[in-house]
């Protein structure tokens, strides 16, 4: 297909600040999400040690947290066209504080029963965030500014992570903190539980600001008939429970990005979730002393996610129409190359403990950040907006994007029990299968794409998507 560069939309005066406010909470409130997701994988080592787990336990954790989150997404998604996104992001929000002060204040009983029920309820939670803000966003982006929405979208998933990567080692490595009249707070040197009691009140403070400022789309901030919706342009953003279930449900191309967002997802959660315990088990790192390196490692993912989720969605909104399947074809080959490439220091023993193997995990771990992440933004983000518009997106991001977590809980169920069984060489080639995955999906979708815009009786949600 030739690239062409799209022209800059005309937008009255003031549309422009009031949805970079209206966004700025929305994505805020969803960067605050991830820190009470995140902070997970940081507490890893310290119930690997208390708990006496090994590394498929831990897997098993993020296996039933990542299907609670799927199965909510499908629901959720649903219930959002009907509810709307702000109903349900605030739903989210209150129940994602609840189960990390739960998780917190609670876990002592230490069974791996009792850290499976309070990740299902915090996975099922979580799902009401993404398609809550997506069907929001969907009212307030055209269609060639949703590529470049998804990379905004992909700064405040990492903001997110900035965020806890940068508190999580400063609290692990204890701290003491005076409280006025009532006395002084320590916490000693890898107390984990506190990683799950800070990071609610960031979400709180988060959902407060967002409930007194989001509308739900340009109508309501004064703004009436500024964006076009390709798909149903009549006034307001909700539909009923079937509509939104049929129209989506029988889309043509849906379950096609659903199944190379679940290649996005298994890639995406096994080099995220399972970072910090390879840094502890394969490169021999202390956690407790507040390592630079990770620091720097983690930092650097996010950085280099943050842009290819932007340059990604630029790339699909200004030289493809708004198409994302090309960009994304080519974004999951390029990470099954760095991947396979990553497979092969492992297996030459070249990543190992030391400054050099820190050095060398260290890149290619940002590399797949970088592949991995700006498919995230412009499959899971952008792709629903396109198939659902203002009205179901909500759904379709929610069908989507289920099947990122689906495909991240066979990855993490399978490379659980392969790194217990056979050590960490296997984690890398695992990952390889499910980007080649992603590429093959999308280009079934291009060329279905292709053939329905050349033919003159092809599916118009086709043609529209």
């Amino acid at each position: 297909m030739s690239a062409t560069l799209a022209p800059r939309p005309h937008y009255p005066p003031g549309f422009r600040a009031a949805r970079g406010l209206n966004w700025g909470a929305l994505g805020g409130l969803y960067a605050s999400y991830y820190m009470a997701r995140y902070n997970f994988r940081f507490a890893t080592p310290g119930m690997v040690e208390e708990f006496g787990f090994n590394v498929a336990d831990i897997t098993q954790i993020f296996v039933v947290w990542s299907l609670a989150y799927g199965t909510g997404q499908l629901v959720n998604g649903l219930l959002a066209d009907r509810i709307g996104g702000k109903t349900s992001m605030l739903i989210g929000a209150a129940g994602t504080i609840l189960c990390n002060f739960i998780f917190g204040f609670s876990s002592f009983v230490g069974t791996l029963a009792t850290f499976g029920l309070i990740a299902i309820l915090n996975g099922w939670f979580q799902s009401c965030g993404a398609p809550g803000m997506i069907k929001i966003n969907a009212a307030w982006f055209a269609r060639q500014e949703r590529g470049t929405f998804s990379g905004i979208f992909g700064i405040m998933i990492q903001m997110g992570q900035y965020a806890i990567n940068t508190l999580a080692p400063y609290l692990l490595g204890g701290f003491t903190v005076g409280l006025w009249f009532i006395g002084t707070w320590v916490v000693e040197p890898g107390t984990w539980r506190v990683l799950f009691i800070i990071p609610p009140f960031v979400t709180a403070a988060a959902a407060v600001f967002m409930a007194f400022t989001v509308k739900e789309e340009p109508a309501a901030a004064g703004f009436p008939g500024v964006i076009k919706d390709e798909l149903d342009d009549s006034v307001g953003t909700r539909v009923s429970l079937k509509e939104s279930f049929t129209t989506i449900f029988t889309h043509p191309l849906v379950w096609f990005y659903a199944a190379a967002y679940a290649c996005t997802g298994a890639v995406r959660h096994s080099s995220d979730q399972l970072s910090v315990l390879f840094f502890t088990q394969q490169l021999g790192i202390d956690m407790k002393a507040r390592p630079l390196s990770v620091l720097i490692i983690l930092n650097l993912m996010t950085t280099t996610a943050i842009l290819g989720s932007v340059l990604s969605g630029w790339v699909s909104d200004k030289f493809f129409a708004g198409h994302r399947s090309p960009v994304a074809r080519f974004l999951y080959l390029l990470e099954a190359g760095v991947i396979a490439l990553a497979a092969l220091m492992m297996f030459s023993g070249l990543i190992k403990p030391g400054l050099f193997g820190v050095t060398l995990a260290g890149i290619f771990l940002v590399l797949v950040s970088l592949t991995v992440n700006s498919t995230h933004s412009v499959v899971g983000a952008a792709a629903p907006m396109d198939i659902g518009g203002k009205k179901m997106a909500g759904f379709a991001a929610g069908v989507i994007d289920s099947f990122q977590y689906y495909g991240s809980a066979v990855c993490l169920f399978t490379t659980g029990l392969l790194i217990q069984k056979f050590g960490w060489g296997t984690w890398y080639p695992v990952m390889i299968l499910f980007a080649l995955g992603g590429a093959f999906a999308m280009h079934h979708v291009r060329r279905v794409q292709l053939h329905h815009k050349n033919s003159p009786d092809g599916d118009p949600r086709i043609k529209n998507s």
